[in-house]
């Protein structure tokens, strides 16, 4: 606290005065920062609520791809095992179908043996005839 000079009336007036003016100008000071400190704060708590709202949005987001994530890795695997029981499908088709053809190749080839077998009886049947036929001719001419 300051000391005042004494005068006829009481306080030195310019001493007074003046303590006063250098109490209003640090008040003054302390109420100019003040706000502008408020501004700071109001600012701060502006960002803060910015950024809390980014943090919501990015939380959110990140559960979005978690979701998309899980449910891109289970579509695949649906389809994948879509792929593998249609090539299974596909497999057991054509083997199928190898398996039928094969007996029907097998089939045709019995079937040309019974045929051949057939033929070369038949020829044989027909050369002996004609041999048959060469040696009368050949008796008829010897007589």
């Amino acid at each position: 606290m300051e000391k005042f000079s004494y005068e006829q009336n009481g306080y030195n007036r310019h001493e007074v005065n003046q303590f006063v003016q250098d109490v209003i100008q640090k008040t003054e000071g302390i109420i100019a920062k003040c706000q502008a400190q408020t501004k700071d704060m109001e600012m701060l708590k502006q960002k803060l609520e910015h950024y809390e709202v980014m943090e919501q949005t990015l939380k959110q987001a990140m559960m979005n791809a978690e979701v998309a994530s899980d449910n891109i890795k289970r579509m695949a695997r649906e389809e994948s095992e879509m792929i593998v029981t249609d090539a299974k499908h596909n497999a057991s088709r054509i083997v199928n179908e190898a398996l039928l053809k094969a007996e029907r190749i097998e089939q045709e080839a019995d079937t040309l043996q019974k045929n051949m077998k057939i033929f070369k009886r038949k020829l044989k049947i027909i050369v002996e005839q004609q041999m048959a036929v060469v040696e009368e001719i050949e008796t008829l001419e010897l007589e």
